[in-house]
């Protein structure tokens, strides 16, 4: 049997610590590589703070599933029993080259269900978490339901990518979303805007691909407090796959999905 407040204060304790050791590195020359392509970075600092959390749940509990973006986890096919999903630095490029802007996220299941969710603001010292039908909070103040906002003043994160000539949607399907919405936003961490979204600071978020590292913490957080959570198709997530990631405000993600999305269809 799972105590899932101890385990919730084990998991603040290990976040808070990582995020000190990636502050102190701010101080340190890092050694950078690249993955899939000269822009897909990894760092010394995103491997060692994945082995951080990898070694203290395994220490802790080793009956846990692990899937990380680094490849520090396990070698599984589905979700059973408790699986840890964990990006150690969401946002690489923001932290390489700003220092700020990129977050800690791990998402926590049990079976397909997601129970905990964290995503860290390292600079900001903002934790952003979510329990699963508790709610969900930053820095220990709830955060309140979503509220319905119209297409004209909603503030969208979409990257300038997905409105250029690109592999994998047509640039005008989402042109006239963004000559219709307040204003658009891109951070560069999917972490970081789907804590936006949880937190009202964003009204939708959309993008073409992520794997679950990036968003198994966020569609906790979303989903805790009534935002809608789905693929760009409008279909439900699963947390072990790679898909499109559409997140909205109740109201706006359908009227998004049903005016722009599926019209082009």
């Amino acid at each position: 049997m799972t105590n899932w407040t101890e385990l919730d204060h084990n998991v603040r304790s290990w976040i808070r610590e990582a995020g000190e050791r990636i502050r102190q590195s701010f101080k340190t020359e890092l050694n950078i590589k690249t993955k899939s392509n000269r822009n897909d970075l990894v760092t010394d600092m995103d491997e060692a703070t994945e082995h951080f959390f990898t070694e203290n749940i395994r220490n802790t509990y080793p009956d846990h599933q692990i899937l990380g973006e680094e490849g520090y986890g396990d070698d599984f096919k589905e979700l059973s029993g408790i699986t840890w999903i964990i990006d150690p630095i969401d946002g690489t490029m923001n932290f390489v080259h700003q220092q700020r802007n990129f977050a800690i996220s791990i998402g926590i299941y049990d079976g397909e269900e997601g129970k905990l969710g964290y995503i860290y603001d390292v600079v900001h010292d903002e934790l952003y978490f979510a329990n699963k039908g508790h709610g969900a909070y930053m820095n220990d103040v709830k955060l309140p339901e979503l509220v319905p906002v119209p297409v004209q003043d909603a503030i969208v994160a979409l990257n300038a990518l997905w409105v250029t000539e690109n592999k994998r949607i047509d640039r005008t399907i989402l042109e006239p979303l963004v000559k219709d919405v307040r204003g658009t936003r891109s951070y560069g961490s999917a972490a970081i805007e789907l804590a936006y979204v949880a937190s009202g600071r964003l009204d939708a978020y959309l993008t073409m691909r992520l794997a679950p590292w990036d968003f198994a913490a966020g569609k906790i957080m979303i989903e805790e407090v009534g935002g809608i959570v789905t693929d760009l198709n409008g279909d439900p997530l699963n947390p072990l796959n790679k898909s499109s990631l559409f997140v909205g405000k109740p109201g706006l993600h359908q009227t998004i999905l049903t005016d722009y999305l599926e019209r082009k269809k």
